[in-house]
């Protein structure tokens, strides 16, 4: 049979006879290279949409691509269940068991009866143990789940950090950068604000640039202050009193600071920072599986963190050589109103922008949803 362990191939199974049902011996070996011209998984609930990426994701692992996933149902950290093995003891803590007492089982017993089906069911696509084992070596797998300790940590509130001298020198991608940023910010306020009329949001473009034109990073507690005492007299040829008079700002700066000093918030502003060379390799240049599940947040808190996650790897991007190579895949599980046609949700710019320009940059980006009007 035809050998499928080749670099730059993924295997996604074999072809399945449409009359019969039955797997054919004609395997299907996807090119990695031409998701760099990105990939759509298009399909209704249960349809399988998840179990294909994280077959790609897996091939992806196995060819040592890191990869950024972000999981909104929280099904991509299944990408961990994968037990070299094929022990019963291995599948003991994942047990439901409601399912073994459903068969007159003891926990253990079902255990042993699903590493036997799993084994296998997997045996029979001819991949065993080995082959998971070296695909769970050649990976650093970690699982953030941002705004909760249940996983790791992210530090998203804590530090805007100054974008890189090959940001901030050109006035095109600097001011972008500003725009995003204070866009992602005022969707955690559930504040529509437009970037170009909007007072609050030309308010805090306004905040970020200042700082970091002088090379400084920005906090909420700097943001909070300076919208209340603003370090600039004017926005605009408008003097920043008559623009946005003090009473109104103050309602501003309150609703940053009830973030700020919201108990639930104090896990946004530690953890890991998003950097994004670091989340796709360790020091030691071993590739990384970064899962980001945030199926535990609200839908302001989500767009804020897929926003922000977004414009970090934008950012990123633009400081990285050109390369035809596979260097990184994006994938989102589900992409459903994060590029909605007729709304300007701050996850949309820079969604688009990567699914423009990254190819040239060597990032896959690959969305799953059941709603192809987004795309």
């Amino acid at each position: 049979m035809e050998n499928f362990e080749l670099m730059g191939k993924f295997y996604l199974g074999n072809e399945i006879d449409p009359a019969t049902g039955k797997k054919s011996n004609t395997l299907v070996l996807y090119d990695s290279k031409d998701l760099t011209t990105h990939g759509m998984i298009i399909g209704m609930t249960g349809s399988g949409k998840t179990g294909l990426g994280i077959a790609l994701l897996e091939e992806a692992l196995m060819d040592n691509i890191p990869i950024l996933a972000i999981d909104p149902k929280g099904d991509i950290t299944n990408l961990l269940l994968s037990f070299p093995e094929q022990k019963a003891e291995e599948f003991l803590p994942w047990i439901n068991r409601e399912d073994a007492a459903a068969q007159g089982l003891s926990v253990a017993d079902y255990a042993s009866l699903e590493a036997a089906k799993w084994a296998k069911g997997l045996a029979d696509w001819r991949i065993d143990g080995a082959r998971i084992k070296k695909m769970r070596e050649s990976v650093d797998f970690t699982i953030y789940t941002p705004g909760s300790s249940a996983g790791v940590k992210v530090n998203v509130l804590g530090s805007f950090r100054c974008p890189g001298d090959r940001i901030t020198s050109d006035n095109e991608l600097f001011l972008e950068k500003i725009q995003n940023t204070a866009s992602t910010l005022l969707s955690l306020l559930n504040i529509e604000s437009d970037p170009l009329s909007g007072r609050e949001h030309l308010l805090l473009s306004k905040i970020f640039e200042q700082s970091w034109r002088e090379g400084k990073d920005v906090d909420l507690p700097l943001i909070i202050s300076w919208i209340q005492n603003p370090p600039f007299p004017h926005i605009g040829i408008m003097p920043t009193d008559t623009f946005y008079p003090p009473s109104e700002r103050f309602k501003l700066a309150l609703a940053l600071n009830q973030i700020l000093a919201s108990p639930a918030f104090n896990q946004w502003m530690t953890g890991v920072p998003l950097e994004i060379g670091s989340l796709l390799h360790t020091r030691e240049g071993k590739p990384r599986a970064s899962i980001f599940t945030v199926s535990h947040l609200s839908d302001n808190e989500r767009m804020f963190f897929i926003s922000m996650l977004l414009n970090e790897i934008v950012s990123w991007m633009r400081l990285q050589t050109g390369t035809s190579s596979l260097r990184a895949i994006l994938y989102i599980d589900e992409v459903f109103g994060y590029m909605p046609p007729v709304k300007e949700p701050p996850s949309k710019k820079p969604l688009i922008t990567l699914l423009k320009q990254a190819r040239a940059f060597g990032i896959g980006v690959v969305l799953a949803t059941q709603n192809p009007v987004d795309l």
